[in-house]
C-alpha cells in the first residue's frame, strides 16, 4: 500500500471538521493510506489530468478508423466472392455449351457414319 498525500490531507480536514482533532489525526492516517491504485494515488481523473481526455478522444479517433478498415475489409471481401461467383458462373455456362458442342459433333459424327452406309448400299447395288 502507498502513501496518499492528498488522502491525508482531505481525511484530516474531514475529520477534524466533524468530530475533533482526535478525529482529524485518525481521517489523515486513514486518508494517508487510501487509494484506489498501487501507488495509492488513486484513480486519475480527466478533471486532474487533461491529457487523460485527449488521450481518449485519440482511442476514439483510432477506434473509428480501425472501423473503417474492417468494413473497407468486408466489402473487398464481398466484391471478391462477387467476382468468384461470376466467374464460376461464367464457366459454367461455358462447360454446357461445350457440352452441347460434343452432343452435336457426336450426332453429326453418327449423321456420317450412316451416309457412309447408305452411299456404300448405293454404290453396292449399282454395282449389281
Amino acid at each position: 500500500m502507498g502513501f496518499n498525500l492528498g488522502g491525508l490531507i482531505q481525511g484530516g480536514v474531514t475529520g477534524l471538521a466533524t468530530g475533533g482533532p482526535i478525529s482529524g489525526i485518525a481521517g489523515a492516517v486513514a486518508g494517508s493510506l487510501s487509494g484506489g491504485g498501487p501507488s495509492g494515488a488513486g484513480n486519475i481523473q480527466p478533471n486532474q489530468d487533461p491529457t487523460l481526455g485527449l488521450m481518449q478522444t485519440a482511442d476514439k479517433g483510432y477506434e473509428m478508423a480501425q472501423l473503417g478498415l474492417n468494413i473497407e475489409n468486408m466489402r473487398h471481401n464481398l466484391d471478391l466472392q462477387w467476382q468468384s461467383t461470376m466467374f464460376n458462373e461464367v464457366e459454367d455456362e461455358k462447360t454446357e455449351q461445350m457440352r452441347e458442342m460434343n452432343v452435336l459433333r457426336d450426332v453429326a459424327m453418327k449423321q456420317r457414319e450412316a451416309d457412309v452406309a447408305v452411299l456404300k448400299e448405293f454404290i453396292r447395288t449399282i454395282k449389281d
